[in-house]
């Protein structure tokens, strides 16, 4: 019998093969854990009187995975001792990073990375090599449970001794707490935050120490870890983000404390030695830390404002702090700065920045503005809140810091699940989800003609 043999299959009728690249693997993995989370905060067992609806365990399962802190129910009230727990392993696992907790388990039990996984691990640390990823993984967990074990046991002795919590009272307390500062999640187990501690350092100082470390980055923590003796082998990152935290602390501190120094709703009932605590503890909460210790709802505008400031500046890269990051707001600023000086080349506290660094910082800057100004805009017209509250919200979750004015709860679904998106793009990154989203990852094999039009 004669075989007739079938015609090939024209070229453009081949389907493309979608490539699993990291940062499709990383948005994967947090979407599967963001829906584990929500499957398990939707059981009766969450909550202590009715059942959560789909929206309220949807938000805070992606509050609490993209550790932002954003809530729409009272922690404390409406979560049961097991819906708490699930929020905290939550944290604990979208601080530390899906792909970067599945690789060390899979480090710990099979010893060996595939190249695949050590990629995937890369792009969600930000190593600067594959074959820094094990000891990078290695050493930023201990670093991480080390930290948090400190903090839990100073908050648990001040729980039990302090304010009368029974042992095991305090030692839940202090756990819980200790994960929510480090991972910047800034959930609280008390229904004012931190209000009723506001003038207390032993609660407030370890807290803020905690969200100040985490909010370092872990390529930070890891090369103090490594090099704290010798700052000149400090690399650039290091520098920009130490110089850049201690600046936006001291200026924050500064600001928000004389704004608010005699407002009686917030600062102005308290001793100085009080307002000047509450004042420091405001301007870390802002590195993407939803604690409060005075009521957000209260402050003055212009201390809204500052807030909006400091919270879309965030803290360090490739760590569990959201917003523009410190080190691509510098890289900004000293890209102007060149501008305005008619430099050839944009220098950073004695290094040359390569071109590829200026284009991917505006382009994290450009997509940022636009989502924020875009989502605010959505939401201004689906509720009747006024634009100074729904920036607010808007930059609090897409910074991941959580700090609300209250409204959060009010808003309506579609404008919670804006707030929702933007939680998962802010834990992510623009850049990461816009390169998992991308259709073609060809490169252009030509140049088109230069030209140049007139700026400014």
């Amino acid at each position: 019998m004669r075989q007739v043999k079938r015609a090939a299959r024209p070229a453009a009728m081949v389907r493309p093969r979608v490539l699993l690249t990291p940062g499709r693997v990383i948005a994967l993995s947090f979407g599967g854990v963001l829906a584990i989370g929500t499957a398990l905060l939707s059981l009766p067992a969450a909550t202590q009187e009715r059942s959560a609806t789909f929206m309220e365990a949807l938000f805070t399962a992606t509050s609490a995975v993209c550790v932002t802190g954003h809530i729409v129910v009272d922690t404390p009230r409406f979560w049961s001792p097991f819906g708490q727990a699930v929020i905290m392993v939550l944290i604990q696992v979208g601080g530390f990073g899906v792909m970067s907790l599945a690789t060390l388990l899979g480090l710990l039990v099979a010893r060996r990375l595939g190249l695949r996984t050590r990629l995937t691990a890369v792009s969600e640390t930000h190593t600067v090599a594959v074959g820094d990823v094990r000891r990078v993984l290695m050493g930023v967990a201990v670093i991480a449970l080390a930290t948090e074990a400190v903090v839990a046991i100073m908050l648990a002795v001040r729980f039990w001794l302090g304010y009368g919590e029974s042992l095991p009272r305090a030692v839940w307390l202090g756990v819980f707490h200790a994960v929510s500062s480090f991972n910047n999640a800034g959930f609280a187990l008390f229904s004012d935050s931190l209000i009723s501690f506001a003038t207390d350092p032993f609660i407030c100082l370890p807290i803020c120490a905690a969200i100040i470390l985490g909010g370092l980055g872990f390529p930070v923590i890891m090369e103090l870890w490594r090099r704290f003796r010798f700052p000149r082998r400090w690399t650039l990152n290091t520098v920009t983000v130490l110089v850049g935290t201690v600046v936006l602390l001291v200026v924050g501190a500064v600001v928000l404390t004389a704004l608010e120094w005699s407002n009686p709703a917030t600062l102005g009932a308290m001793d100085p030695a009080g307002r000047l605590l509450a004042g420091f503890t405001m301007s870390v909460m802002p590195r993407t830390a939803g604690f409060n210790s005075i009521d957000v709802a209260q402050m003055q505008p212009e201390s809204w404002f500052v807030t909006d400031i400091l919270m879309f500046i965030g803290g360090g890269p490739a760590g569990t702090a959201g917003g523009l990051k410190i080190t691509t707001f510098a890289v900004l600023f000293f890209i102007v700065l060149a501008e305005l000086r008619g430099d050839s080349a944009v220098n950073m506290f004695g290094k040359r920045l390569p071109r590829s660094t200026h284009r991917e910082a505006l382009t994290v800057a450009l997509l940022s503005v636009a989502l924020v100004v875009g989502s605010t805009l959505a939401i201004m017209l689906l509720s009747p809140f006024t634009f100074e509250r729904v920036f607010f919200e808007v930059v609090s979750a897409f910074a991941t810091v959580g700090l609300s004015t209250g409204i959060t709860a009010d808003l309506p679904a579609l404008a919670q699940l804006i707030l929702i998106v933007l939680m998962f793009i802010g834990r992510l990154g623009p850049v990461l989800l816009g390169a998992a989203l991308a259709l073609s990852r060809e490169k252009r094999m030509y140049e088109l003609p230069k030209e140049r039009p007139i700026i400014g």
